[in-house]
């Protein structure tokens, strides 16, 4: 009994974390749910760059970093064919802001302003950059701050020693943006591009020199807007289609089952709490196929309890005790459903591995929830069964919905 009590703890212990986890925050909610835009994004090859797969990995890792750097949640960026990219930005306001940042190429260059205002050759451009940030001058004003890279630095510094005196023009795509007179060597590579910049815009820019330039030229060849109301709707339904089935569900398990059904509705109770607490521990992004897997799975939960309760039925109804009928019906039904289980989770990693976005999210769902429904089935009602037979020592097979035979 006291390695029951131990389980019982490690099972309450699993399930507060999960709440906390659950409860924590809303889960994410993918563009089919939220809303939001549609972008997709078509790669241009031209003299100086050829479209392989290194060049389309590399335009995927800096559209990425520039959607996540202006505050764009929960999106998604993933390469469609060859030569496409596809960004989902879900929730998102401002969509014409937000195709301008994935598809603009910032490119900062420093160059000498000559006597008549013209300027001259690039002696460094952002690929020194190490890093950019939003700082304020000595009026409050915002201005993005940027620190070179070693070997940035070392040049930035021959120029300024080379070149005392004269004006060091800061451009970004072409346009002057400061062009400060060089006072002195500038050795650290640290400095600062000045200008009437609003916040936002400061914060944008700075975004952008950190994304770098795109290491290819890549056009929006489609943008679509895409409406909550669906979402909404299946969340609506998904609702009212959850309370209905769990509803019948219960009543179905506790007619044939009685005591064990009881428990099994608590466990699948338990089975929702550490699946949302999981999807939301790795930040994962529920869409509607991602839901479909959650059903598929809260199927299969009460399915293994249905496969264990048979075998224990089975194990009374040839005159064994309650408790060796249990362990023997846990044992016997551990089997089919491990194998059960196991060939669908090797169908997840498959669809995962082959599959894009929305499927991808079916398969994390889907096999998130499997092993929570193999934890909850056989782990949790276990021990909860144990429990209320030892503590209340319970006798009567009637309690498992067994029917004695007259004598």
């Amino acid at each position: 009994m006291k390695k029951l009590w131990i389980k019982l703890l490690f099972v309450v212990i699993v399930v507060a974390g999960a709440l906390y986890l659950a409860l924590h925050k809303p889960i994410k909610q993918g563009l089919d749910l939220k809303g939001g835009v549609y972008v997709v994004l078509e790669a241009v090859e031209d003299e100086n760059t050829k479209i392989d797969a290194d060049a389309m990995r590399r335009l995927m890792e800096v559209i990425d970093r520039r959607i996540n750097g202006i505050g764009v949640a929960e999106s998604e960026v993933q390469l469609a064919g060859s030569n496409r990219i596809i960004v989902e930005l879900p929730g998102i306001q401002d969509t014409e802001q937000a195709v301008r940042m994935i598809g603009k190429t910032a490119l900062l260059e420093f160059k000498l302003k000559n006597d008549d205002g013209t300027l001259g050759e690039t002696l460094l451009t952002g690929s020194a950059l190490k890093s950019a940030s939003v700082t304020t001058d000595e009026l409050a004003r915002p201005v993005i701050s940027f620190e070179m890279n070693q070997e940035g630095a070392e040049k930035f510094a021959v120029i300024t020693r080379e070149n005392i005196g004269k004006q060091l023009a800061i451009t970004l795509d072409g346009v002057e943006q400061t062009a400060p007179v060089i006072q002195s060597e500038i050795p650290s590579g640290r400095g600062q591009i000045t200008g009437r910049y609003t916040p936002d815009e400061a914060k944008a820019m700075a975004t952008l020199l950190n994304a770098g330039a795109l290491p290819i030229k890549a056009e929006v060849a489609e943008t679509r807007i895409v409406g909550a109301t669906l979402g909404e709707e299946s969340i609506a339904q998904s609702k009212r289609a959850s309370i209905l089935a769990m509803i019948l569900i219960c009543v179905f398990m506790l007619f044939f089952y009685r005591l064990p059904g009881i428990v099994a509705d608590f466990a699948l109770a338990i089975y929702g709490i550490i699946t949302i607490g999981v999807l939301n521990f790795i930040d994962a992004t529920l869409t509607l196929p991602g839901i479909a897997g959650l059903v598929l799975s809260a199927g299969m939960a009460v399915d293994a309890n249905v496969i264990i309760f048979e075998r224990i039925k089975e194990e009374l109804g040839h005159g064994n005790s309650i408790l060796n009928a249990i362990n023997a019906g846990f044992s016997k039904g551990f089997v089919s459903i491990f194998d059960s289980n196991i060939t669908t989770l090797i169908t997840t990693v498959i669809l995962f591995t082959f599959g894009t976005g929305p499927i991808k999210g079916f398969a994390v769902t889907l096999a998130i929830g499997v092993l929570a429904s193999m934890f909850t089935a056989i782990t949790i009602t276990k021990v909860l069964l144990l429990i209320f037979v030892r503590t209340f020592n319970l006798r009567d097979i009637k309690f498992f919905g067994v029917v004695k035979e007259e004598a």
